[in-house]
């Protein structure tokens, strides 16, 4: 069984057109956090005691204990990236003395997340906040449960960031690429387009506030090169556990290459 495993994975490589040397040139994919991003530029950009927060929607959530929000705690980060992500942080740097919330709640739209921002998010004092959002925006509108547009995403993102600078006026910003994969149970092709705007509208809001932009919609578009979509994410909106781990790295990669 495992020698079949193997031939069949082989045989894929070898039917994308991706041979070793293909697959070592995609470090994202390939190369373990610890030994791609040692030092440097991630290193710089955390301070002694700074609080990290990442924020968003279920795939931030990832079914994490919301009766104890404890900060640098596995029970209350679920499973996904901010998991990832947030450990690889205190595991490398325990001299920052780091302290790393999650607060994502699934099935948010940016203005629940402005809802319960003051509890969520400011009275948390973040000096690093991560928001991935945009998803639901679209998703609910689709699906008849919300009558939002890109416009309102915009303009809801906007106010919301506004707000939070002008309580946060040193903070550390990171806007996270909404995405999608398609060919998967719940994403097809038509869904491309019209997600396209909300992608657009959260890179304006990227650039408009210089935060650190995370490109998670590229590193899905290559990483569905080495494997099916539904193998990163089943129903092309919540990651496996290959696709949070891609989600961690592309994040960290984020800050490192900033």
């Amino acid at each position: 069984m495992k020698d079949s495993h193997n031939f069949s994975r082989r045989s894929f490589f070898k039917n994308a057109g991706l041979g070793a040397a293909a697959v070592a040139g995609m470090p994202l994919l390939t190369q373990s956090c610890s030994s791609a991003l040692g030092g440097g530029r991630i290193h710089d950009f955390f301070a002694e005691g700074d609080v990290v927060l990442f924020q968003g929607d279920s795939i931030t959530d990832a079914g994490r204990n919301k009766r104890q929000e404890l900060p640098n705690n596995a029970w209350s980060f679920g499973v996904g990236y901010a998991n990832h992500a947030g450990s690889w942080l205190l595991g490398e740097m325990p001299e920052k003395n780091l302290t790393v919330y999650n607060r994502g709640i699934s099935g948010n739209k940016v203005y629940q997340l402005a809802d319960r921002w003051e509890k969520d998010c400011l009275d948390l004092e973040p000096d690093v906040l991560s928001i991935l959002i945009g998803v639901n925006d679209y998703w609910h509108f689709r699906n008849g449960e919300y009558e939002g547009t890109p416009e309102i995403y915009e303009n809801d993102f906007r106010k919301l960031l506004a707000r939070t600078m002008e309580a946060l006026p040193n903070l550390k910003l990171m806007i996270c690429q909404p995405f999608i994969l398609t060919g998967t149970s719940a994403v097809d092709t038509s869904w491309v387009e019209p997600f396209s705007a909300y992608q657009a509208a959260a890179k304006k809001i990227s650039d408009e506030f210089g935060a650190i932009w995370v490109p998670f919609q590229d590193a899905f578009d290559e990483a569905i090169e080495l494997a099916d979509p539904t193998y990163w994410a089943a129903d092309g909106v919540h990651p496996s556990m290959a696709g949070a781990q891609l989600m961690a790295n592309t994040w960290l990669d984020s800050i490192q290459n900033s």
